[in-house]
């Protein structure tokens, strides 16, 4: 799996990733980041993603990362804007007052691109990731945003059933990751209504991910 995969996903339209409503459990828990209105929220791999409408409904800058640029090109759609369109190092950033989106790899992305930030939410970045990738991504996740508190969503089913993206990634692989700097707290499991893809039984957690202080 390459970017030349996701991309064809975009272009086929083939987006069943794409949720028609915000998440649920971003809005049930969102509070837990602490972030004044006015603060800004990384989102890694972020699409067009309605959780964008709703944090800046609710006053919040977002700053994103994102391989496709017709999926940004869609959502700058979809809010009715046109933003400003420059090149920051490898990146096309794609820019509004309160909006601003990196198109391109994101390992390319560096701590002195991402300034100002104030807390991260993974909503399908880790999950749409196979299992060789997850280990690089988290070690430069948390050094680009300075191990800032993190929401991060993610399902576990039996892998052996299905294949991804969204793949399985269970609690414990999280803590493998991120437990030397992180305390890690679960906030919520569920199970995904009418299972997985509609095939196989899934669960869909929520956690917090706090700098630890050890």
């Amino acid at each position: 799996m390459d970017s030349e995969f996701w991309k064809e996903r975009w272009e086929k339209n083939q987006i069943g990733f794409h949720l028609d409503e915000v998440n649920p459990m971003l809005e049930k828990h969102f509070h837990e980041l602490g972030l004044k209105e006015g603060s800004s929220i990384f989102i890694p791999l972020c699409g067009k993603t309605l959780d964008i409408q709703w944090l800046l409904s609710k006053g919040y800058n977002i700053v994103g990362a994102e391989l496709s640029e017709l999926a940004i090109e869609q959502l700058f759609e979809e809010l009715r804007v046109k933003p400003d369109v420059s090149t920051q190092k490898k990146f096309k950033v794609y820019q509004t007052k309160n909006l601003k989106i990196f198109v391109g790899d994101i390992f390319d992305l560096s701590s002195e691109l991402l300034v100002d930030i104030d807390g991260v939410y993974d909503r399908a970045a880790l999950v749409a990731l196979p299992f060789n990738i997850r280990e690089k991504y988290t070690a430069h996740l948390s050094n680009i945003s300075q191990h800032l508190p993190q929401l991060l969503l993610n399902f576990t089913y039996d892998q052996s059933l299905m294949n991804g993206p969204p793949f399985s990634v269970t609690g414990e692989e999280i803590k493998e990751h991120y437990s030397k700097s992180y305390e890690i707290v679960l906030l919520e499991s569920k199970e995904v209504e009418g299972k997985f893809k509609g095939k196989v039984y899934a669960e869909e957690m929520a956690w917090f991910l706090k700098k630890s202080t050890l």
